[in-house]
């Protein structure tokens, strides 16, 4: 007997970017947002039968018409927004997930001052958020961010690890230390200000990292959790990735130069990939 065990669809890659006006100057918000539904969906699958489906394009749709009814200012108000929507004109579906992922937009500034209404594109560095709703049920958010690009030429080295006969690497007190991070963390609560809270979480891992005495990559990634955890209370856990982008100290010897940590490739493959997921600790009853 075959039968779905699960399933879902929806638009992926919806390119959206709105400019909210005032007399003082404009706003930039750049958003790619990802729709999946889940529902009574098998026979469509089954038997061809389409009765139940929502297009695709509607939901694309969707996406530009809620946002222009939006008042949100933050990706975590409007994807609440939107699955509401979705949940609420679509009773075959049983739960929506809204993904948005953030560019980053700076202002200009023009003679010193920030110009009201011209925009230069930042780093990398996207921000993200996950929303999920089932029908009659809460909001489960997860928020945070990819691409931040990081490095410290200074209090960062290795040392004490595993010694065998497969083993290359030199231990070393200071070593440049580069990294990506990918940070993701769960809201407790609904009715907060999301963009304050993103917005200490993400100083605070910096300032972290920046002022962290490493032993490892391991050990910085715990403070950087940790140190988050305890400046946002509305967050109750944080999962984070750290590759280690390695730069090489370049040999100059048989050139007849030293190399006093000055001269370095910078790799990214093959580099180490550290991942934890810290968590606050449930109270003792």
């Amino acid at each position: 007997m075959i039968e779905i065990a699960e399933n879902r669809y929806g638009k992926s890659r919806v390119r959206l970017m709105k400019v909210t006006r005032h007399p003082h100057g404009n706003e930039v918000r750049e958003w790619t947002v990802q729709v999946l539904l889940k529902g009574d969906f098998d026979s469509a699958h089954t038997a061809g039968d389409n009765s139940k489906i929502l297009a695709t394009d509607t939901m694309k749709n969707t996406v530009y018409f809620v946002a222009r009814q939006s008042k949100a200012t933050s990706m975590e108000a409007y994807a609440m927004e939107l699955a509401d929507f979705l949940l609420g004109r679509n009773v075959q579906i049983s739960s929506a997930a809204i993904r948005i992922e953030a560019a980053l937009w700076k202002r200009l500034t023009v003679d010193g001052e920030p110009h009201p209404s011209a925009f230069m594109h930042g780093s990398a560095e996207v921000q993200t958020t996950h929303v999920e709703r089932a029908q009659g049920g809460s909001f489960k958010i997860l928020s945070g961010l990819d691409h931040m690009h990081v490095l410290k030429t200074a209090d960062s080295g290795f040392e004490g690890y595993i010694q065998d006969s497969l083993t290359t690497l030199k231990e070393t007190s200071d070593r440049v230390f580069g990294t990506s991070v990918r940070a993701e963390w769960h809201y407790v609560r609904t009715d907060i200000d999301f963009e304050a809270a993103r917005s200490t979480m993400r100083e605070t891992m910096l300032r972290t990292f920046a002022n962290h005495k490493s032993k490892s990559v391991q050990e910085t990634l715990y403070a950087m959790a940790e140190d988050a955890l305890g400046a946002v209370s509305d967050v109750d856990e944080i999962e984070l990735a750290m590759p280690n982008k390695h730069c090489l100290l370049v040999d100059l010897s048989r050139f007849g130069l030293d190399n006093p940590n000055e001269i370095f490739v910078p790799t990214d493959e093959p580099h180490g990939y550290i991942e934890a997921r810290i968590r606050r600790r449930p109270a003792v009853a």
